[in-house]
């Protein structure tokens, strides 16, 4: 696709505002939306751009040029602007683009940016269909019926479902790379190709071999009983990742598989057809899934900035209500560990990784969220649900998503507490949160769980503690590996118990005066009085820095 075949759209009456012949066949890669003034870091060479002019105001004469400044550094296309906010394109704007050589595309107020960006992507991902080997499987008449569907908007469940119907192949499923079901033929379910309305109201489930019912017995079906059948998705006692469907390599939670139910020998040049033909759903979804990612960068950045900040407009951009009315948000952050040099994968994932992973976990909740990476590259998430309910998210969502990684990785989050939605509180909580994320605990670990002592030091540096645990308790150390009485032993024994003397020399079966004079010997050692509490404090958070092993 090229620039200058949007403008022989009949039903989108897109018309030049700038541009010359030679730069109106620069080839087309992708399609993105922005209002942002500097959009450049979130754009790709050869996109589209998309914008409705809510950033620009007649009164600063240098906006027009930065943004164009910003999208030729992003090395876009092209850019398409709408007119429904202002009526015309600026004619400053026409003149930034001409300075810095972009065409520009002026959209009429009637046209959607949906409408748009579903024509590019089906004309992106028409050329490959219509030079597919295996989409000649696939009978013109049902490439036209797909082609309506997909032009319409129409939600994955029940695309999946008029194909599979049509063609006569067994029932299958569309899966995310992650495991989570997007849709099914069988019963038509689907989250929609971004985040639908059967995800919000708790319709997507995570894809196994329990969410695989038996064919319906239709159309084409292997005449033998089953002989060359696969059941559940498997082969050769393999789990069968299914066929890939529209883009895949942005991480290895990104991307959509075609599953069938059965597998049928028979059936499988149809089916690697009808993959192809379903890429634009696919590519749909991947779009809106980075044009959320980019309305969340503005409001992680705002959160990563000091001083005071006002989230209303990032928060809105998000879907998110901020100010007295909006109601509080979950801070999540995750993070991808270990990797070896020899993996196959990258040593050091990508932060986007963990964003990504972090943005499959979330979306069954249905809750509206925002989710990327914020300016130092660290994966964080504001969500619109109960911190009880993400946490319990992520712990099932887990296991999943973990087992795409490779080379010893390990994936982690941090789950914060709820906040208002004010830049302090959020700061607050995005900062328990990464807490949470560095302690030691389990792979999933929640702000709840700082309700101890132990609990907190879990996430100081594991060098700090030890330190500490040395510096308070290493005559102890000194003495007990001299002598054969464990003065260590004795101060546990004697905190565990509340100072009480006969419930410690009952423990360590020892006499009353016995544990006086050790605990005197502690004091001697350490400098601390046991009778006061705060030396009692000091001695027990050292013993609970005690190095592991």
């Amino acid at each position: 696709m090229i620039v200058g075949d949007l403008l022989d759209l009949d039903d989108l009456p897109i018309r030049l505002a700038w541009g010359t012949p030679e730069l109106l066949t620069r080839q087309v890669a992708g399609i993105s939306s922005t209002d942002l003034q500097d959009p450049a870091r979130y754009l790709l060479p050869g996109e589209l751009v998309l914008t409705g002019l809510v950033w620009w105001r007649p009164a600063d004469d240098t906006g027009a040029l930065r943004f164009a400044t910003a999208l030729r550094s992003a090395g876009v296309a092209a850019l398409l602007a709408g007119e429904a906010t202002h009526g015309s394109v600026p004619d400053g704007l026409v003149d930034a683009c001409r300075t810095h050589g972009i065409p520009l595309l002026a959209v009429p107020a009637g046209v959607s940016f949906r409408a748009v960006t579903d024509r590019v992507y089906l004309r992106l991902w028409g050329d490959l269909r219509a030079g597919a080997q295996d989409a000649a499987a696939i009978p013109d008449t049902v490439r036209r019926e797909l082609a309506e569907l997909l032009h319409a908007g129409t939600g994955p469940g029940e695309v999946l479902a008029h194909v599979v119907g049509r063609l006569g192949v067994p029932d299958c499923a569309l899966v995310t790379a992650g495991g989570r079901l997007v849709a099914d033929s069988a019963s038509g379910a689907g989250t929609g190709a971004g985040r639908g309305s059967a995800a919000r109201a708790g319709g997507a489930r995570t894809a196994g071999a329990d969410d695989a019912p038996g064919g319906r017995g239709t159309g084409r079906r292997a005449a033998d009983g089953g002989r060359d059948a696969r059941r559940d998705g498997h082969r050769d006692g393999q789990r069968d990742d299914g066929l890939p469907v529209g883009p895949q390599d942005d991480s290895p939670f990104d991307g959509w598989r075609l599953r069938p139910h059965v597998r049928h020998a028979a059936a499988e040049p149809v089916l690697a057809g009808l993959a192809e033909l379903l890429a634009p759903l696919a590519a749909r979804a991947h779009a809106e899934a980075a044009a959320r990612r980019r309305a969340a960068g503005p409001l992680l950045a705002a959160l990563a900035a000091e001083g005071p900040a006002d989230l209303a407009e990032p928060l809105a951009a998000c879907g998110l209500a901020g100010g007295p009315t909006g109601g509080p948000l979950v801070a999540v952050a995750a993070r991808i560990d270990g990797g070896r040099p020899d993996a196959p994968l990258p040593a050091d994932a990508p932060p986007a990784w963990a964003a990504h992973a972090l943005a499959e976990a979330l979306e069954p909740l249905g809750a509206r969220c925002a989710v990327g990476t914020d300016p130092a590259g660290r994966a964080v998430a504001l969500v619109a649900a109960p911190a009880e309910r993400v946490a319990e998210r992520l712990r099932r969502a887990r296991p999943a998503l973990q087992a795409r990684l490779t080379g010893r990785r390990t994936l982690r989050f941090g789950v914060g507490p709820a906040a208002p939605p004010t830049a302090a509180a959020l700061r607050s909580a995005l900062v328990q949160a990464r807490y949470v994320l560095d302690g030691p605990g389990g792979p999933v670990g929640s702000a709840a769980e700082l309700d101890s002592l132990a609990g907190l030091l879990r996430g100081i540096p594991p060098e700090v503690t030890a330190a500490y645990h040395a510096r308070l308790l290493a005559p102890l150390a000194a003495h007990d590996c001299e002598n054969g009485v464990s003065l260590l032993g004795t101060l546990a024994a004697f905190l565990d118990h509340d100072g009480s003397w006969a419930r410690t020399a009952e423990v360590l079966h020892v006499h009353v005066n016995t544990v006086h004079y050790r605990v005197r010997r502690i004091e001697e050692l350490t400098g601390r009085n046991l009778a006061r509490l705060h030396d009692r404090l000091d001695l027990r958070t050292a013993l609970l820095c005690t190095p592991a092993g």
